[in-house]
């Protein structure tokens, strides 16, 4: 199975996103498109737009985006309760048609503001039930017609998108990413996504998961292509070992100072996912040969609570080790991001080709 490589744009409206630089028009048409055609020049195959309320809308960004590309595929973050399932069926695949087909799609079911977009949110197995059904209702309406669903959070009654996805071989629409670390989640990713996103997890948490999703498509029934695997992750890679871990260190040092301690309180977080970052930090500050924890203790979140650090042979033999394990998908970043996208791409990629 060939290996996908993506960046991160982070679509902030303010600047300085862990640690980016501080840029007039950070988020301007002109500067995302630049790390757009970045992305194109330097090996990737596309990039994922952070998503959130109070982020601008990333499915106009990607539009734009798109636009201004030619091989740029946006991996467009997008939340169950923002959309209703019909109108994002028809917003997408407006988008995959005037792209000739390089939408790809992660859905968000953790935390957001979601009231402020008048949106209400039940307990966790609520909350994954609707996207169960987010998730049959638009794959269902990309690729039938005169669809009608009655679910519990859902209806569509004679409903057909008028645009269609593209669709190629393995490929008969936009590929669906989607994360979450709970047993509830990780049971609608067995049997509804196509990508399972994890975080840097050390390589025996995620060859656990793995193996736990692989016994869920059978035990559940999946009715689609077997479930692909994927890593999201910040890479800090510099020429040599000792420089990467020099600075490292010094973002470390750097943010500890910010948050104005050298330690820091436990933290708990509703999310299992973030959680399970943040728990490794009790099993020492470098994990497997060079997975950091350490940026997790001083705001370090998401995919920059553990960070792989080293030259570009370092980071390499590290993430060939996830790739053994099945991963064939990988989400990465390190800021500033205009730089990295060249760095990384330029050091790290041709070694994983």
């Amino acid at each position: 199975m060939s290996l996908e490589f993506l960046w991160y744009i982070p679509n902030q409206v303010d600047p300085g996103h862990r640690g980016d630089d501080a840029v007039a028009g950070h988020n301007s048409l002109e500067r995302l498109t630049e790390l757009a055609r970045l992305t194109e020049q330097h090996g990737w195959g596309g990039a994922l737009l952070g998503t959130g309320w109070g982020r601008p809308d990333t499915l106009t960004v990607g539009t734009a985006l798109a636009a201004r590309t030619t091989t740029f595929q946006p991996l467009v973050a997008i939340r169950p309760g923002y959309w209703h399932p019909a109108h994002f069926a028809s917003a997408s695949t407006t988008l995959d048609q005037l792209s000739e087909g390089r939408l790809l799609i992660n859905i968000v079911s953790g935390q957001d503001n979601l009231a402020a977009y008048g949106d209400s949110e039940g307990d966790q197995a609520q909350r994954y039930a609707r996207t169960k059904e987010f998730l049959q209702v638009v794959r269902r309406l990309w690729t039938e017609e005169d669809v009608t669903f009655a679910g519990d959070y859902f209806s569509v009654t004679g409903s057909t998108v008028a645009t269609r996805p593209v669709a190629r071989e393995n490929r008969p629409h936009p590929r669906l990413y989607f994360g979450g670390a709970s047993p509830a989640a990780e049971r609608v990713s067995a049997t509804d996504a196509d990508v399972q996103l994890f975080w840097g997890e050390p390589l025996d948490g995620v060859a656990e998961r793995i193996e736990r999703l692989k016994g869920l498509q059978s035990e559940l029934g999946r009715e689609h292509a077997p479930l692909e695997f994927g890593l999201r992750i910040t890479t800090l890679v510099r020429d040599t070992t000792d420089q990467a871990w020099a600075e490292a260190e010094a973002k470390v040092a750097k943010m500890a100072e910010a948050q104005g301690t050298t330690s820091s309180p436990p933290r708990r977080f509703k999310a299992v996912g973030q959680q399970r970052l943040l728990d490794l930090a009790d099993r020492g500050d470098v994990l497997d040969d060079n997975l950091y924890t350490a940026p997790g203790k001083y705001g370090g979140g998401g995919a920059g609570t553990t960070w792989l650090v080293g030259s570009a042979d370092d980071v390499a033999k590290s993430l060939r080790k996830y790739q053994d394990l099945g991963i064939t998908h990988f989400i990465l970043s390190d800021t500033p991001y205009h730089d990295e996208i060249v760095r990384v791409g330029d050091q790290l990629l041709p070694l994983l080709s």
